[in-house]
């Protein structure tokens, strides 16, 4: 079912959605100063008395929309407010009405009716009436929530169905229990290749939409004749009760009323029996008791949290549909006509974009409406979009130009067109790829802040069968564009020239106005935000144009006053990797062409390899040419490799100052040395300026059929030769990064998604797939990576088909789509299949449904087999990404080599075309029959590619307290988290990626601060949240299980921690296999939880998986070992106990060193197991041969040591090395004395944090703020290591990075810093080097440092945030972001200088041979022992 777009578009629904949860809802621990909300109370219109709570900033409509969407007034609807017997004004603030205060009366006054309010409020009873039950979210193909069912008392035994039960028929899908003991069902125990889907989604425990009436429609007497309309009847409506009455209702200004009209006679005059109701469903209460009690029931029923009831800004797909769609598809109120009357509204949607976002921003609350006003029109934007996509692909409109070619379509007030396909750009690719540009380049200018004065218009990108539209609001009209001949006629008569329409391109011939002037000035902020040069290109008749973008796009004036900025697609700079060596021409003053490249050969050869590393070409093959020609650079890239320009940049500044007698002695001798320094550094680096570091790109360089003048080729050259650079940063650098960070981390990419996001992240675009799996392939620890690469293979394999299927589907006609796409699937996925069996079933399936002799052979689309289909997709693979080897021949190659699973390329095609299938268990390997039939397919979605809209208040709270928790401020950090929460639910009704990651780092902190079932409510949101708007399977929501079982065994809740485990085990089988690093987190809490056989069988698989992606020397693999050992003394086998724990122990010696106290712990762990051994033994041996039933005394580990095991083992809490301590120590006293003997500075008056103050290894847990109990034994490991984890709330050490996987990752050694109690607490977690008073903290010297600054003559580098930093934060809490640890005590062997201190900037990407931290990317860890969470 499609999503309908509410009547008035986004921004009228947008103002009575602003109240979001400020009706007592919202989070109690925000505090505002300016909060003036109070209590009133509710009376009048036939509602029983009910207190609201409001604020004083309301106007009266926010509080009238707030009451209506109170279930004790809903459904009513035009109604106002009295108050003292006066009806207040609409737009009046509550605050200035004299008299309204704590405990006041309002009293709801009804309104009467017009002819468009009464269907409003008809629409709004049928929203109630058509309450979703459990099967509508699949039915609609949004991905419902499943925790409810999982969590519910009376399924809780229930929830994961036995093996025996998914095999039975559809008409016995009641899920069973696996046995009486709740031992995990077969097909989730480690080794088992049994993939079930019934199990994904089981039977929901709440019931489905009661039945309130048989049917409501418009009555055959409607529309009412003249002499009755004159009288006031808007419309005449039959019902049908449940008890079988017939009534015909007549709609009226005051109401409702029951006539006595039947289906022979018309008679309009009321009926005695019934009174006349203001609301619809009261008149039903009159007429049905049945619909009464119906009603009633609904009202009493246990509300759902708003989280799993609210509708979700954007559709989320779910590619399962329900088991059995045909018995339950019924739509009683279709006949009202309702829908059809919405659907012929046709908002402006840019005038609704652009109103709200000219709404005012000076105070927070005018922000938190602004805002969710722009995120409310930007989803019915969306939606709109994905229905007009339906209804154009579909054939109900018609195109309204005349261009096959290029159809337009306008459609609810939206302008669809698929783009001419150009041949400079590559076709058909190209044409896909100009759109998906084109929404690229609209976000970048969304994104810059404070830029208020350029606009874009609301776009949108849908992929549905196989064609991909986009969709814009239409443009308003262009002011003096319709004026045309008139203006040329005034510039003729040298009159004022034309200051309205096309202002800024290559094609405007505007002269200069104010206007324009103004434009330019908007253009020339934007390019400075996006990095974009200035630049000059030449255009025919030798004339010159100034662009701040790139040439294609077009900056007007709209008739409504605003600017807008059109067509900008190539907005980034060209990907060099793949542009053929386009001949930048430059064109002389008298017009003749002159190639920058064309002087002399060995110019020509030398000017075209400069940018490239040496052998570039060779090692990489690049460059090479691409399928299409726009092939850009992500900004991220652009960003990142800014940052690792200016590393250089200060690097080279040391080095020159250095070389000139040392910084000091050029800062005080008054010369040239320092700027000369400065000015030789920005000439090499290729900075725009000679004075500070500023680096620009040109948009143009490497485009076909651009020019530049003669004056402008030594800027030509620079930009070459940065475009190649930045090509060369992503092979040199961040792929290498990448493929390091998925080697040391439990957490790499499980899916395409997020294999996507994470590639994104570091600036890396999909079509470089091909070299990440080369340079998989080509590593040493390749074997290692067996994840990673079937993970990319999996993903090239499923984005060629894709291009294919689209192809495939043109050539289908509309009632074969169910048979032609099961048919692709099947020749895709089952080896060695044949069309003829297909052929027969669809044949015999359309006879029985009276469709004819169903598909004829001789149809294109049924002849396809699956070698032809095969050979296309690495033709494709081949041609995008130079793989086309590593495919096989078909897929049980895939199988075979790589270890990928059917079921889950089978998930990745649907989530990426938008095709949902039938839930049901499919056998992909039976070549006797099509294992995927037409009655499979339910439903074809639009895929949609939107703007995303930022939330920025919500976004700062958030960073500001993952910067507490950078500094284990953990109450303030808590604070802040809930004030973010609290803002994500006044924007979005925290229905949003990042309000998902807030609650699960709220309840992180919440559970560090020692409150645990406050985290377990927090971080069941968090649940809800993941899988409602990412997916019920996605990566994010896997992990989300995991925190959420270890809060509940926190608890005490084990059975249902335990199915939380198993859950997310089910779905990483189901997304990626057991063969992935996190199977291992999982098997490992799975291990600790369950108890038996079975418990012991998921701690060797978890000890296994680590032993084979990490080595015997790895810390998850210790904690295996020593979570087996635990395991084994339990049992009473104290001899393989010992075994474990002798490599747990020689593991953390390897790691940490003789001294650490982990070491420590696990040898003195040892030890009880060995002496308890030998007392088992000579126990037995005295005993003697007689007593053979000698019960052997056992060592079993306590619930709150396994709980803090699985605290370590899920990440919430981190392990530190302190192996060097002392080492570490001296050499910072003694570079820090350096430093200060070089600058004069008094370090004695200074207070330093030392680690001795730190006491880490004697505190107890009273001291400690995120450590929520005292280590309780000496078998315990997880309790033993908070000894190392205490956070001290006065300690300001800002060198733990947070990571992108919502993770708080320790830095590989930290050194202290010198701070003021002060200024402790203003530290920015982005700068690695901080001034305070004089002292400073200098990092690793060959560490590698990216960040985007701004340098003066001086030298002194102000850094901003780092990129890793500022996406982090947009992905926090994936399973599958970036992780960066850029610490290294490196800088400690050479003396310290000032020049050592200003050459150092955030890292923005890190380095693949720094030292990283616990949980996946650690090699080494911090020196100090302080935890940072």
């Amino acid at each position: 079912m499609k999503d309908k777009v509410r009547k008035g578009g986004g921004r009228n629904q947008a103002k009575a959605d602003v109240i979001g949860l400020a009706d007592g809802k919202g989070f109690v621990g925000m505090k505002q100063a300016d909060d003036t909300s109070f209590s009133v109370k509710i009376q009048g219109a036939g509602v029983e008395s009910f207190e609201l709570q409001v604020h004083g900033f309301w106007l009266v409509q926010d509080a009238v929309m707030a009451l209506l969407s109170r279930d004790e007034v809903c459904p009513r609807s035009n109604l106002s407010l009295t108050f003292a017997g006066t009806t207040l004004d609409p737009h009046t603030e509550l605050q200035s009405i004299k008299g309204l205060k704590q405990g006041a009366i309002l009293r709801l006054a009804e309104e009467p009716y017009t002819s468009r309010s009464v269907r409003l409020h008809l629409a709004r009873v049928l929203e109630l009436l058509r309450a979703s039950g459990p099967q509508d979210a699949l039915r609609e193909g949004r991905s419902p929530s499943v925790l409810e069912t999982l969590t519910h008392s009376q399924t809780a035994e229930s929830s994961l169905p036995s093996g025996k039960s998914l095999k039975r028929s559809l008409s016995n899908t009641k899920t069973e229990t696996a046995s009486q003991d709740g031992a995990p069902p077969e097909y989730l125990l480690p080794g088992s290749s049994e993939r079930p889907l019934m199990a994904l989604l089981p039977q929901s425990s709440q019931p489905e939409a009661p039945s309130y009436i048989k049917d409501l429609s418009l009555s055959c007497w409607n529309p009412p004749p003249g002499h009755r309309k004159l009288q006031g009847d808007f419309l005449y409506i039959t019902v049908v009760t449940l008890e079988g009455r017939r009534c015909d209702i007549t709609s009226c200004p005051k109401g409702f009323f029951l006539n006595r009209s039947t289906e022979e006679v018309f008679d309009p005059r009321p009926a005695q029996s019934v009174p006349l109701c203001h609301c619809f469903t009261d008149l039903l209460c009159h007429i049905s008791p049945a619909f009464k009690q119906t009603l009633t029931t609904r009202k009493n029923r246990l509300q759902l949290p708003v989280v799993e009831v609210m509708p979700t800004p954007y559709h989320t797909l779910s590619w399962l549909g329900p088991p059995c769609v045909s018995r339950t598809h019924k739509n009683t109120f279709s006949r009202l006509g309702l829908d059809d009357q919405q659907a012929t509204q046709s908002p402006d949607w840019n005038e609704e974009l652009q109103a709200a976002r000219d709404l005012p921003v000076s105070s927070l609350e005018e922000r938190l409406q602004r805002e969710r006003a722009l995120l409310q029109v930007n989803s019915a934007f969306v939606r709109a979009a994905a229905q007009g996509a339906e209804t154009v692909v579909d054939g109900f409109v018609e195109p309204v130009n005349g261009n096959p070619e290029d159809p337009a379509f306008l459609w609810g007030g939206l302008f669809m067109n698929q783009g001419a396909a150009n041949v400079m750009f590559g076709g058909e690719r190209g044409r896909r790829a100009a759109q998906r540009l084109e929404l690229k380049g609209v976000q970048a200018y969304n994104n810059i802040v404070r830029q208020q004065g350029l606009h874009t218009l609301p776009t949108a990108v849908i992929d549905y069968r196989g064609v991909r539209l986009t969709a814009q609001g239409l443009a308003p009209g262009l002011e003096g564009a319709e004026q045309e001949q008139e203006q040329e006629q005034e510039q003729e008569a040298e009159t004022t020239p034309a200051s309205r329409g096309l202002l800024y391109g290559v094609n405007s011939k505007t002269q200069e106005s104010p206007q324009r002037r103004q434009l330019l000035e908007h253009l020339a902020h934007a390019a400075k935000s996006l990095s974009i040069q200035r630049h000059v290109v030449m255009l025919p008749n030798n004339y010159k144009a100034s662009l701040f973008t790139s040439v294609d796009t077009q900056g007007l004036l709209g008739a409504d006053g605003r600017f807008y900025i059109l067509d900008v697609f190539r907005t980034f700079p060209a990907d060099a990797n793949f542009c053929p060596e386009v001949e930048t021409i430059s064109l002389t003053d008298n017009g003749e062409e002159k190639s920058v490249k064309s002087c002399e050969e060995d110019e020509t050869k030398s000017s075209a390899k400069e940018g490239w590393p040496e052998s570039y070409h060779a090692y990489s093959g690049l460059p090479k040419s691409f399928p299409h020609a726009l092939c850009r650079l992500r900004p991220e890239l652009v960003e990142l490799f800014i940052q690792h320009k200016h590393c250089q940049f200060t690097q080279r500044v040391k080095e020159l100052l250095d070389e000139n007698g040392g910084f000091e002695e050029c800062a005080t001798s008054r010369d040239s040395r320092s700027t000369d320094a400065v000015r030789t550094a920005c000439k090499e680096t290729g900075s725009v300026s000679n004075i500070i570091f500023e680096m620009r790109l040109n948009p143009n360089i490497f485009s076909p059929g651009v020019s530049f003048p003669a004056s402008e080729s030594e800027s030509t050259k620079l930009q070459e030769r940065l475009l190649r650079e930045a090509a060369a940063f992503i092979i040199t650098h961040q792929i290498p990064e990448f493929v390091e960070h998925c080697l040391q981390s439990n957490e790499a990419p499980m899916d395409g998604t997020s294999l996507e996001q994470v590639l994104h992240l570091r600036g890396i675009n999909l079509r470089y797939l091909g070299y990440v799996a080369k340079t998989v392939s080509q590593s040493e620890h390749k074997e290692r990576l067996r994840h990673l690469m079937r993970t990319v293979i999996g993903d090239i394999f499923i984005r060629s088909t894709r291009r294919v299927f689209n192809n495939f589907l043109q050539g289908v006609d509309v009632p074969s789509l169910s048979a032609a796409v099961s048919h692709f699937l099947c020749c895709l996925l089952v080896p060695h299949f044949t069309p003829a069996s297909v052929g027969e079933e669809t044949k015999k399936k359309s006879r029985r449904r009276g469709r004819g002799a169903g598909a004829s052979e001789s149809t294109p689309w049924s002849t396809l087999t699956g070698a032809e289909l095969w050979n296309l997709v690495c033709q494709d693979a081949d041609e995008t990404y130079c793989i086309a080897d590593r495919l096989g021949s078909g897929p049980n190659h895939l199988v075979e080599h790589y270890g990928l699973q059917k079921i889950s390329l089978l998930r990745e095609f649907c989530l990426k075309t938008g095709v949902q299938l039938r839930l049901r268990d499919y056998f992909l390997d039976n070549q006797n029959k099509a294992p995927i039939g037409p009655d499979d397919i339910l439903n074809i979605f639009p895929v949609v590619k939107h703007l995303h809209i930022p939330t920025t208040d919500a976004l700062a709270a958030y960073r500001a307290a993952l910067t507490f928790i950078q500094k284990g401020l953990l109450d303030k950090a808590h604070e802040r988290l809930k004030e973010a929460a609290y803002l994500f639910g006044r924007v979005c009704d925290n229905l949003h990626p990042d309000a998902c990651h807030c609650h699960s780092m709220l309840a992180r902190v919440t559970y560090l601060l020692g409150k645990p079932a406050e985290a377990r409510s927090i971080q069941l949101t968090a649940v809800v949240i993941s899988e409602r708007v990412l997916g019920f399977d996605h990566a994010n929501t896997i992990q989300q299980y995991a925190l959420l079982a270890v809060y509940m065994f926190a608890g005490g809740e084990t059975a249902l921690a335990q199915k939380c485990l198993l859950r997310a085990r089910l779905l990483v089988l189901t997304v990626h296999g057991e063969d992935h690093p996190y199977v291992a987190t999982l098997d490992s809490c799975l291990g600790l939880v369950l108890t038996g056989d079975q418990s012991e069988k998921f701690l060797q698989n978890a000890l296994r998986l680590n032993t084979s992606f990490f080595g015997p020397t790895n810390l998850y693999t210790a904690l295996s070992h020593h979570m087996l050992a635990q395991k084994m003394c339990s049992k009473g086998d104290y001899r393989s106990a010992m075994t474990h724990e002798k490599e747990a122990f020689a593991a953390f010696t390897s790691l940490f060193g003789e001294d650490h106290s982990q070491t420590n712990c696990s040898k003195e762990f040892l030890c009880t197991i060995t002496k308890q051994a030998v007392k088992v033994e000579r126990s037995l041996r005295q005993a003697g041969a007689d007593c053979t039933e000698q019960a052997v005394e056992c060592i079993t580990p306590s619930s709150d040591t396994v709980l803090e095991q699985m605290v370590l083992v899920t990440g919430i809490r981190r392990i530190t090395q302190s192996d060097k301590l002392q080492e570490y120590k001296q050499k910072h006293k003694e570079l820090k004395a350096a430093v200060a003997k070089e600058l004069g500075f008094d370090l004695e008056t200074k207070q330093l944090i030392s680690l001795d103050s730190l006491n880490w290894a004697e505190k107890g847990s009273d001291q400690e703020t995120g450590s929520s109990q005292e280590a309780e034994e000496k078998g315990n490991l997880g309790s033993e290591s908070q000894e190392v984890l205490k956070v001290e709330e006065t300690s300001a050490e800002s060198a733990a990075k947070v990571s992108s996987d919502d993770h708080v990752v320790e830095p590989a050694e930290q050194q202290p810093q010198i701070l003021d109690e002060e200024e402790s607490d203003d530290v920015s977690p982005g700068a690695e080097v901080q001034e305070v008073n004089g002292g400073s903290e200098v990092r690793a010297e060959e560490e590698e440092t990216d960040g985007e600054s701004s340098s003066t003559a001086s030298g002194e580098i102000k850094s901003e945030a780092t990129a890793d930093e500022l996406k982090s934060e947009k992905v926090n809490g994936e399973i599958n972001g970036a992780v960066n640890v850029p610490v290294s005590p490196s800088a400690l062997k050479s003396k310290g200088t000032w020049a050592d201190i200003v050459s150092k900037v955030p890292v923005a990407n890190g380095k693949a041979n720094t030292d990283q931290a616990v949980n996946g990317v650690a090699d080494s860890i911090t020196a100090n022992g302080a935890a940072e969470e």
